[in-house]
């Protein structure tokens, strides 16, 4: 008979042990950092994507001859309203917006490893103050002093 209970309990712990080492998982420092990062990330890239369709792009192809990028394509099916059917095609000049947004992004995160990089050197060329003396020690420097004068 005990051994269905066990069974029973066994069966029960396993659930609950690792729901608990889930919560020690997240729990971590490094996962909420990550969090943290991916959510950044995400709004940087909607800041990004703003930049080059609304300030990079237009005076790109207003240079290159008022040129929309994003209408950029080759059309592989024309739309047919008798049949029904929507426009097959190649749509290259969002594609090239998504490299350009994909350039942007790298290089910002290539100017910001370069400066994290420097700063690391940096702190790895000044020398660490020493720690302070305890206050029994500084005590005991001034004891010194006072019976050196003395003498």
């Amino acid at each position: 008979m005990i051994e269905p209970i066990q069974k029973l309990s066994t069966a029960v712990e396993g659930p609950v042990t690792m729901l608990r080492e889930f919560r020690e998982f997240i729990a971590r420092g490094n996962v909420i950092d990550l969090a943290v990062g991916v959510i950044i990330g995400a709004a940087f890239g909607k800041i990004v994507t703003s930049l080059v369709d609304q300030v990079v792009m237009p005076p790109v192809g207003l240079l290159l001859g008022k040129v929309d990028f994003v209408q950029l394509k080759i059309v592989l099916q024309p739309a047919d309203a008798a049949k029904k059917t929507a426009e097959v095609a190649i749509g290259y000049g969002a594609f090239l917006n998504t490299i350009i947004q994909f350039l942007i992004v790298a290089f910002i995160v290539f100017l910001m490893i370069k400066l994290l990089s420097a700063m690391r050197r940096q702190e790895a060329k000044e020398p660490a103050t020493p720690p302070a003396p305890p206050p029994t020690e500084v005590l005991l420097t001034e004891i010194r002093d006072l019976l050196k004068a003395r003498s």
